[in-house]
């Protein structure tokens, strides 16, 4: 296999026999596209083993994506626990080795639901409202799980979480900012003065949808992993539900980020999909708005990293597809602070 993120030899030597056989060679498949700016995955064969390796994009927004280490010690604590997710199997925290830290996790049966359906769910509409639960249920799952018990002390700082959310991205946006964006001063100035108390401190996936989760093969819909934890920490867990909800969108309504694969019919509303995570969870979603513009804040502070480097490398306008997602990003934010959006 000719890829410079993966070196083969060096991977084989450093991980001897813990991997299986270690007389039988390693081959390596690229899973999704080779784009710089998403974590890399491969996936490992070994005689009849499969595993799946994950190491950070070559080109990062901020130092604190794409951490390894952080995936490896969320994936540790969830062992034994209802959330599913990856078995973790090896931590490499030496760059030297393939040229960054990487980890290995078991692979998982499923399908990610993101941009299309495996079958039966794209035939059968039934199964949607079932897919879309089990989103919920996932996030419901992960906010119970006792993380103090589960060894993350130190993971992150969820005293004053909430409070620093808008000056931290504030401050990202600014090492890369290149253009004024629509309605950047109102929501940010609305977050801070409709701030809620902060839910009671949970493990935080950090970029949670339909993107990040993988779906067993066969009904009844059920998740089959969380993947992707590498943005993890422990917060506030209603952050997690705000970013699902935001981006989903209710029928006839205009989508910012559609997130129901196959359309929006057959699939729960927001408002439905928020009592479920309520009832489930015992959480107050009061402020669920605040919750849904901080994340579609979030988002565009770290897509519009995208936007700035495209601009860097000459891309012209008219192809520089990020820069209008961003900017209906944050009118939407705008609309969730002012309830247009609900």
């Amino acid at each position: 296999m000719d890829d410079p993120q993966l070196d083969l030899a060096a991977l084989s030597a450093w991980a001897g026999d813990a991997l299986g056989d270690a007389s039988e060679p390693i081959t390596a498949t690229r899973i999704g596209a080779a784009t710089g700016i998403a974590n890399a995955l491969y996936e490992l064969r070994r005689g009849d083993d499969v595993f799946v390796l994950r190491r950070p994009p070559a080109v990062l927004n901020d130092k604190s994506a794409g951490d390894m280490v952080r995936e490896w010690r969320i994936l540790e604590a969830l062992e034994g626990t209802a959330v599913p997710h990856p078995t973790p199997r090896l931590l490499c925290e030496d760059p030297t080795v393939i040229g960054a830290p990487f980890l290995v996790m078991d692979r998982v049966d499923g399908f990610t639901p993101g941009y299309e359906l495996a079958e039966p769910f794209r035939s059968d509409l039934g199964l949607r409202r079932g897919l879309a639960e089990a989103y919920v249920d996932g996030l419901v799952e992960l906010a119970a799980v006792d993380w103090q018990e589960r060894g993350l002390e130190g993971l992150g700082k969820p005293e004053g979480f909430l409070e620093r959310q808008v000056s931290r991205w504030l401050a990202q946006l600014d090492r890369y900012r290149t253009r004024d964006l629509p309605e950047l001063d109102f929501v940010t100035d609305w977050l801070e003065r409709n701030r809620p108390t902060m839910s009671p401190a949970a493990i935080l996936h950090g970029d949670y949808s339909p993107f990040n989760v993988m779906v067993a093969p066969e009904p009844p819909a059920r998740l089959a992993a969380i993947i992707d934890w590498d943005t993890g920490t422990i917060g506030d867990p209603l952050l997690d539900i705000g970013h699902l909800l935001a981006r989903w969108t209710n029928p006839g309504e205009e989508p910012v980020l559609t997130l129901q694969a196959g359309g929006v019919d057959h699939y729960p509303t927001r408002a439905e999909l928020a009592a479920r995570y309520a009832e489930r969870s015992g959480r107050d979603l009061s402020a669920l708005p605040y919750y849904e513009s901080l994340a579609l804040f979030k988002l565009a502070v770290i897509l519009e990293g995208r936007v700035a480097r495209a601009i860097a490398n000459g891309v012209p306008d008219k192809d520089n597809t990020m820069a209008p997602l961003v900017e209906r990003l944050m009118v939407a934010a705008a609309e969730f602070a002012r309830g247009e959006r609900v």
